[in-house]
């Protein structure tokens, strides 16, 4: 079973530990600042990490590069509406720095801020909504897992607070699942290697009864209607690391796009997609990597051959679920359309 930990907030436990070499960093990683760049930003509801961080940088994901640990400040790994981003410079070196709005002195403490108002890393509501519908499986697991006979009366099709009947293993004596249903494979487009099957979440039912290999469920949730031959999964723990933030991947990384939510063909800025590498490659939630257009082959009419062109940057995405094999990641930046295929690195 996948597990790995949820916080709300995911920047509550970001790491400034790094700053103390900051210098010899920020030469290291060439961090780039916007042209243009304004002195200072005033935090707005609904920002994101990522957000402010692109008003600053280049490259928003080397943000712990240049970020200034204000050790006046009560808790400054947490950022608020209404709080203010300066860029500063500090023996010469770029620092965004922050400045509390809400902070009220009062001697000898500082009155504390509630953690679920402060910003995200990244847009929750997207991936939140990702991580209800959709679980990477494998074939041996469905087709081992119990599954819809059909309903009462001898329906066909079920739905929300109907009774239904399935069949298989239950002695785990578990009396919740979850309702799937066979979705598209996860191929490796390189190595044709089977990564994945994707489980679609149809609902979730209660056992009311059971007879040797036969239960009597009821539908306590349907996200359409439930299907005979549908199976029943136990629940897994799917949340997000709480030091989960935006940095480059600590292996080299080559991989490409295979698939893309709701079932289309292209891809483009806040899509999650599916990619071919994932936990035996190194790869963690919040590695970001750019994403590149394959150079077209054209016809050299002078040497009289073919070459092939650059491969050329068009976007940027973060991982945020692992799996052995893959993982799913959200695209930040896109400067044209993002197709299957297309190539990924480290940025």
């Amino acid at each position: 079973m996948k597990k790995f930990q949820f916080s709300a907030v995911l920047l509550a436990t970001v790491l400034f530990t790094s700053l103390v070499s900051l210098s010899s960093s920020f030469a290291k990683q060439n961090v780039v600042i916007n042209e243009d760049v304004p002195n200072s930003y005033t935090v707005v509801r609904g920002d994101t990490l990522w957000d402010i961080s692109a008003v600053f940088l280049q490259d928003p994901w080397m943000w712990p590069e240049i970020w200034y640990a204000n050790q006046q400040i009560d808790n400054p790994h947490l950022i608020y509406p209404g709080d203010v981003i300066s860029l500063v410079y500090i023996d010469g070196v770029p620092q965004l720095k922050i400045v509390r709005s809400r902070e009220v002195k009062l001697s000898p403490k500082i009155r504390s801020l509630d953690h679920a108002e402060a910003i995200t890393a990244l847009p929750l509501n997207i991936i939140s909504t990702f991580l209800s519908k959709t679980r990477v499986t494998d074939d041996a697991t469905l087709k081992g897992a119990p599954y819809v006979l059909g309903g009462a009366e001898r329906r066909i099709l079920v739905g929300v607070s109907d009774d239904f009947y399935a069949r298989g293993d239950f002695t785990g004596n578990r009396l919740n699942y979850g309702i799937y249903r066979r979705g598209e494979a996860y191929i490796d487009p390189q190595s044709g290697e089977l990564l994945g099957i994707r489980a679609i979440d149809i609902g979730a039912a209660k056992i009311k009864a059971l007879k040797k290999d036969v239960a009597t469920l009821n539908a306590s949730r349907a996200e359409g209607e439930i299907r005979i031959n549908d199976r029943l999964l136990m629940a897994e723990e799917r949340t997000l690391a709480s030091t989960f933030y935006p940095r480059a991947p600590a292996t080299e990384i080559n991989g490409a796009v295979i698939n893309v939510e709701e079932g289309v063909r292209n891809a483009g800025a806040l899509d999650v997609v599916a990619i071919n590498r994932g936990d035996r490659d190194g790869l963690q939630s919040g590695d970001t990597l750019a994403i590149f257009k394959r150079g077209e082959l054209v016809k050299d009419r002078i040497a009289s051959e073919r070459v092939r062109l650059p491969d050329e940057r068009i976007g940027l995405l973060m991982v945020f679920d692992t799996y052995e094999k893959m993982s799913f990641a959200l695209v930040m930046e896109a400067d044209r359309q993002i197709d299957l295929g297309d190539l990924l690195r480290n940025p």
